[in-house]
């Protein structure tokens, strides 16, 4: 029984391992990391010293330029481990004696320093664990490198500053909660001089969430430029998202398009929030949260109906993620929806971009030191 469960353990634990893949262990992973680590070297300075000399400072440079990636606590306890390795090897030192050495086809005995029985695999395992440390820490941070450029790319994708239509004027922002997120806002000035706004969230984080937020935002802006209006344009979308996205993949979309000419706003709400109205006598109200469908990519059959909300002189709209009202504090307690309506009533003088970044800069101070996990958008319109 036992000598089965062993070997149960062994298939499992070396499933999928092939001689190849361990041979890149050392002809590929190591030498790479190596190289980016070894990067920032200048390899023909170095090449003037001795050897005797180049060769100390480089492993130097190297360890330095790994160790300063990590970040200052988990340096600090790399410190602490490396010091621990030194109080171990002095305790097991015994004294300096006569060794015997065993190199094929030559013996012999040298005088060196002997350690305790044991020492020798001890150094080798932290050897060994530092080696795979950094192929990781390698590996991470070229990914992260990556990331941070999609990020960029991701933002670049978004409309940049406030735009105006009429006597509106609208301001997006969006912080994704790692380093590429599935929130996204758009503001698209329509040819009849209306004003298309949309409020999007794909369900998940990072990466995947990422790529389908980009094929989303693609998709809109073509059936935007098609001319379609709310509801057709959000049916196409349903029907688009359902085939070519994964099934356990949904987004929530909040549509509109803003009339300079009446101040209404005519639209869609596909799963989303619904949004929050700053009225100019500071009255706080929410857009109907009965008009409105089911998210985008559930069912390929799905149909949107379109409804409309008025805006007067002085009125300010908010589209938000969920990312906003459900962002907690120490104590478990959200944000909400009256946070967001606090900030909305403290800055009922302001323009859009310092609402928007209010609500943030908001969610922030109530969140304290606990970490966010969903991204943050806020879009608002509103009319002098």
């Amino acid at each position: 029984m036992p000598r089965r469960r062993a070997k149960a353990f062994f298939d499992r634990y070396a499933h999928d391992l092939t001689p190849r893949d361990f041979q890149r262990i050392f002809t590929r992973d190591t030498p790479e990391a190596y190289r980016y680590f070894a990067r920032t070297i200048d390899t023909d300075k170095l090449a003037l010293l001795p050897w005797h000399r180049r060769w100390p400072i480089h492993v130097r440079l190297v360890f330095i330029a790994f160790v300063m990636r990590l970040s200052p606590g988990r340096r600090v306890l790399y410190a602490f481990a490396l010091a621990a390795l030194c109080f171990g090897m002095l305790e097991l030192f015994r004294d300096i004696g006569p060794v015997r050495i065993l190199i094929f086809p030559l013996s012999g005995h040298l005088v060196m320093p002997r350690w305790a029985d044991g020492t020798l695999w001890l150094f080798l395992a932290f050897v060994v664990v530092n080696l795979l440390l950094l192929m990781e820490v390698a590996d991470r941070l070229s990914l992260k490198s990556d990331l941070e450029i999609a990020r960029d790319i991701q933002l670049a994708m978004l409309p940049a500053g406030t735009t105006g239509a009429g006597d509106a004027v609208v301001f997006g922002m969006t912080r994704p909660a790692n380093t590429v997120g599935g929130d996204f806002y758009d503001v698209l000035q329509l040819p009849d001089g209306r004003l298309a706004i949309a409020v999007g969230d794909v369900a998940g984080k990072g990466s995947p969430a990422a790529l389908l937020m980009a094929l989303l935002l693609a998709m809109l802006r073509t059936l935007v430029d098609e001319g379609l209006e709310a509801s057709r344009l959000a049916t196409r979308l349903n029907a688009q998202v359902a085939r070519h996205s994964p099934t356990s993949r949904f987004i929530t979309l909040f549509y509109g398009v803003y009339d300079p000419r009446d101040g209404t706003i005519e639209y869609i709400n596909a799963g989303h929030l619904p949004p929050m109205i700053r009225r100019a006598d500071q009255r706080i109200e929410r857009v109907d949260p009965t008009a409105g469908g089911i998210a985008l990519g559930l069912f390929e059959g799905s149909t949107y109906s379109t409804h409309r909300v008025a805006l007067a002189p002085g009125d300010a709209i908010v589209l938000y993620s969920d990312g906003i009202t459900e962002a907690e504090n120490a104590r478990g307690e959200p944000f909400d929806e009256a946070g967001l309506a606090r900030v909305l009533s403290a800055h009922a003088a302001s323009d859009p971009e310092a609402t928007a970044r209010a609500i943030l800069d908001a969610v922030d101070r109530h969140a304290g030191e606990v970490r966010l996990h969903d991204d943050l958008t806020a879009l608002v319109l509103r009319r002098s």
